[in-house]
């Protein structure tokens, strides 16, 4: 529980983001700065995300929902690389504990890594079309434009975003969870016996573990205090607040193996590089100098614990609805479903199709809304979990919606009955 209290304010926050963004932020507008398969949109979504105060956890409905507005792959990722290294608070923070050299090599890694992250992504991602269900989403937003924009936020926020990603969420705040118990505390300072060992080691146990930006500065500052190398604390503040087992969780399964693969793979390499350079270019002492020697306690963050409780609370009640209003909508289509078969004067037929690729509400949506749009067809009614399409209509022509099924970008595979 002291894992999603300590994560909560942070996907709050993210999520919020993502509905301000849904709502406010034009689909063109996106799709043009952060769209392109170019280095310079890869750069404006890397500059756009070193600043923002948000960790890995917050920055995961942020970075997917640039990618179902529009944004390439590639920008996506060097947003969710660049954002958790960094962030003005963090900035600030690791000033006043590592000292100036430590503050200006963070936001500069973050630059780095994000730049080339993306940039290897969209070589990686070369025949990806983008996310297809965007589109007839936004006409669906523009005609509900006179609803009130924060209920819109809101409920895009914490409703039809949060259920696309909840299962992955948790099981990566379990697995996160399930980490933390088994690595202990002072697991870095007993278990290091060389400058590279402490950054594998280091870097082994911080990418599935969370810790934010900000709270990572004191346990750098500790680390190097009990002897652990620059490099290896550096290596600490890129992994630890760029990666968690949620983080990875949800990308691999929103944006594609070969996008994790990548997104990792760019961490990584930056990591342990940037961690040898230090250690072998900029003088230790130079570095030691810059940490204030007054650690009276070990802190682990700079929010209020009441707030973080609060938030927690919170993630768990939107975590509850969500799967409240699942059964509720399963519930009452098995229920509309037997009334139908029941019903004997009901005169049109009822086909069951198999689709692949849905994987969200967006893609439910689309999916609907073309098969809806042939003659003939009087319902759909799509199942994203069972990859089902229950057709209802007087005439329906299973041509015609295999075309509108694959002109669209799913896969149509076979009729059920």
């Amino acid at each position: 529980m002291s894992l999603l209290n300590d994560m909560a304010p942070w996907l709050i926050l993210g999520f919020l983001i993502a509905g301000i963004l849904h709502v406010f932020f034009p689909h063109g507008k996106i799709k043009r700065i952060l769209g392109k398969n170019s280095a310079r949109s890869v750069l404006n979504a890397t500059l756009l995300g070193i600043p923002l105060p948000l960790c890995s956890c917050g920055v995961i409905p942020t970075g997917i929902s640039f990618y179902r507005n529009g944004a390439s792959k590639g920008s996506a990722v060097s947003f969710m690389i660049s954002t958790p290294q960094t962030g003005v608070d963090s900035i600030m923070v690791t000033y006043s504990l590592l000292g100036l050299p430590f503050a200006l090599l963070r936001p500069i890694i973050a630059l780095i890594t994000g730049f080339f992250g993306g940039l290897f992504t969209n070589v990686f991602n070369k025949k990806d079309g983008g996310f297809t269900a965007v589109e007839n989403q936004q006409k669906t937003n523009e005609n509900n434009s006179l609803k009130n924009p924060v209920y819109r936020i809101l409920n895009y926020a914490f409703v039809e975003f949060l259920q696309d990603i909840v299962k992955w969420l948790i099981t990566g705040l379990l697995i996160a969870a399930l980490f933390a118990v088994l690595i202990p505390d002072d697991f870095f300072a007993n278990y290091i016996k060389s400058d590279f060992l402490g950054m594998i080691i280091i870097l082994a146990a911080s990418i599935p573990v969370y810790v934010c930006a900000t709270s990572s500065v004191p346990i750098a500052a500790v680390l190097m205090l009990k002897g652990i190398s620059p490099g290896a604390a550096l290596v600490f503040l890129m992994a630890g607040p760029a990666t968690n087992a949620a983080t990875i969780t949800v990308i691999g399964k929103t944006l594609g193996k070969k996008t994790l693969i990548t997104y990792l793979a760019a961490l990584i390499i930056g990591a342990l590089a940037f961690g040898l350079l230090l250690d072998n270019i900029i003088p230790r002492d130079l570095i030691l100098k810059g940490i204030i020697t007054e650690h009276g306690s070990h802190q682990h963050g700079i929010l209020p614990n009441w707030l973080k409780a609060g938030s927690g609370i919170i993630m768990t009640i939107l975590f509850i609805n969500i799967y409240v209003q699942k059964y509720l909508r399963r519930r009452k289509n098995n229920m509309k479903a037997r009334e139908n078969r029941l019903d004997k004067n009901l005169k049109m037929k009822q086909i069951k199709i198999i689709i692949k690729g849905m994987t969200c509400s967006h893609c439910k949506m689309n999916v609907e809304k073309n098969i809806g749009e042939i003659s003939g067809i009087n319902s759909v009614n799509a199942d994203v979990e069972k990859e089902e399409v229950i057709i209802t209509g007087d005439n329906i022509d299973l041509g015609k919606v295999k075309f509108a099924v694959e002109s669209i970008g799913y896969t149509y595979e076979e009729r059920i009955n």
